[in-house]
């Protein structure tokens, strides 16, 4: 959405806030904009969360935690320089979010009328939100894909480490990659040298993925591969693994 509003005449030169709710969304929905325009982030796509600031200059459209909106709105009450407020996902319905589309409603009202506020999710109940904001409501239509659930139960005395395995090879049949959600970093299989062994043949590439890791494991599971790869969650044994 933000890069088809970018030459949007009532923008008028002016930047484009998105709101993420989370962090990790927040930075790779910047990467993806930023690669889609051939950019690297920080050029016209850029992003601000908690401790890290990647905008720069000619930045126009910049993608934001909650608390990141809610500061910049306390800091400048006039939003000078944005014409646009793009609230994504806001069906996770946050207090954040919430006070932060309160804040920016107001500043709308009193004081800025030419602000452009979108409020965007894919699962509320859109002609309720659009009654409450009084605005106008735009639907998309979006793609469903089939869906197959399997189940595999441990075996007698098998650990968890050879069930994710059975698992992972039987979804690594059919042509894809594979993400496998573990119940907490502290029961997920270890990194080497356990873990090789008992790591399915088929997978060529395997990447750790937890709310501490590096943030390169993190796109990499999200970036499309030429091979079979799996992402998994483990327990961090670094004692810095930003």
């Amino acid at each position: 959405m933000p890069p088809a509003l970018l030459d949007a005449p009532w923008l008028d030169g002016r930047r484009i806030v998105m709101l993420e709710p989370r962090r990790v969304a927040a930075r790779a929905a910047a990467h993806f904009m930023a690669r889609q325009r051939g950019e690297a982030a920080g050029d016209t796509v850029g992003y601000r969360i908690r401790f890290e600031n990647k905008v720069g200059p000619r930045t126009r459209i910049e993608v934001v935690t909650e608390g990141i909106l809610t500061r910049m709105i306390q800091d400048d009450p006039t939003l000078e320089g944005v014409g646009a407020l793009l609230f994504d996902e806001f069906h996770e319905r946050h207090l954040a979010a919430d006070l932060g589309l309160a804040l920016a409603l107001d500043v709308q009202s009193s004081l800025r009328e030419d602000l452009r506020i979108v409020v965007m999710s894919a699962t509320l109940d859109g002609e309720r939100l659009a009654q409450f904001l009084d605005a106008p409501r735009l639907s998309s239509a979006g793609r469903s894909h089939p869906v197959q659930i399997g189940h595999y139960p441990a075996r007698r005395e098998e650990t968890l480490e050879h069930q994710l395995r059975r698992a992972v090879e039987h979804a690594l049949a059919a042509p894809g990659d594979v993400l496998a959600f573990l119940p907490a970093s502290a029961r997920s299989p270890a990194p080497t040298p356990r873990w090789p062994p008992a790591w399915p043949r088929a997978a060529s590439t395997c990447w750790p993925c937890t709310a501490n890791c590096r943030w390169s494991n993190r796109a990499a599971c999200c970036s499309p591969t030429p091979t079979a790869a799996a992402g998994w969650c483990w327990r961090p044994t670094s004692p810095n693994p930003a």
